[in-house]
């Protein structure tokens, strides 16, 4: 089973000023002269860190990793304001123009999976290739899935301390709930909300315990949790099925999906759903994961994904198992 490749240090950092306020961090790594390879982090709101650079040969490929508007290092740090899926979808487009690269690999996990989906079926002519991770189609079920009512019978005991912040009364749309608290004027009710909400995601996001994603979680609850829910009571700011039904217009990029069988975040159906509407795809199920690109049998089959994708994409032979 592959491990993730060494820790590598950026060979250049950016600051790139989209519309304001924002202004992104943007990190360069590996071969500078590789195959360009964007990661594209989950949440929305979460961020990239030093692994996020792991999952490619850094021989083979330039990877660019950057913090999404409100997220991270990008500031600023957990703002709202013109913070939509097509203001991310056009920093994309900025920060390829600002990097000089034609054409580039796309790598997404979760949210990740989401906004590489509506980059690439807006700009389809800039991506190579896909590698797509627990896949998250935005779709009014997948929300109510999670955050209203589907999960919360398999966590009954992490949903209680979900509900703890929300009176009685307001429970029937949890999201709206939580939205208010989130985005209103009391910075105490704002913070045990962000940590609530944060937290249930961070002990259900793996098949078995994991207190270093949950830590990641925590660290990034504010974030998180304010632009999650910001998306969210916008249904991601997409139309019904919108990503399903758009999918002729990359029906021609190869991609590989790789989904976790016991994903509790982004049940399985996701990626069915995708790799049906995506006939040249290959959908790999990973039988016993859940949700993280850190269980041992996702990180595996992402590594053999971008090793297979690379020496496609440059010609070079396969490596043998």
């Amino acid at each position: 089973m592959l491990n993730l490749y060494p820790e590598i240090k950026p060979y250049a950092r950016h600051e790139l000023a989209v519309e304001a306020p924002h202004v992104l961090y943007v990190d360069e790594s590996g071969s500078p002269d590789g195959l360009p390879v964007l990661f594209i982090h989950g949440g929305p709101g979460s961020g990239c860190d030093r692994l996020s650079r792991r999952f490619f040969d850094p021989n083979l490929y330039r990877i660019v990793t950057f913090d999404q508007r409100g997220c991270g290092r990008s500031t600023p740090y957990a703002s709202l304001e013109n913070n939509t899926t097509w203001h991310l979808v056009e920093d994309i487009e900025r920060l390829r123009e600002h990097l000089g690269i034609e054409q580039w690999v796309l790598f997404g996990g979760s949210w990740g999976s989401t906004l590489a989906l509506a980059y690439a079926q807006r700009h389809p002519e800039r991506v190579k290739a896909m590698v797509l991770r627990g896949i998250f189609l935005c779709r009014p079920v997948d929300l109510q899935w999670f955050y209203q009512e589907g999960a919360s019978r398999l966590f009954p005991d992490f949903w209680q301390d979900y509900l703890h912040p929300i009176a009685e009364e307001e429970r029937g749309n949890l999201i709206q709930a939580y939205y208010r608290r989130l985005t209103g004027p009391d910075e105490l009710a704002q913070m045990s909300a962000a940590r609530a909400w944060s937290c249930w995601e961070g002990r259900t996001v793996t098949l078995r315990p994991n207190p270093d994603v949950l830590e990641k979680f925590s660290e990034h609850a504010l974030a998180i949790a304010r632009i999650e829910c910001h998306y969210f009571i916008n249904n991601a700011f997409l139309e019904p099925d919108q990503l399903l039904r758009d999918m002729p217009r990359i029906a021609h990029i190869p991609a590989v999906i790789v989904h976790g069988r016991y994903d509790m975040v982004c049940p399985l159906d996701n990626a069915w759903a995708l790799h049906h509407a995506w006939p040249g795809s290959e959908l790999q199920i990973i039988r016993d994961a859940g949700h993280a690109a850190s269980e041992p049998g996702i990180c595996d089959a992402l590594m053999r994904a971008t090793d297979q994708i690379a020496r496609q994409l440059l010609d070079l032979p396969q490596e043998a198992e």
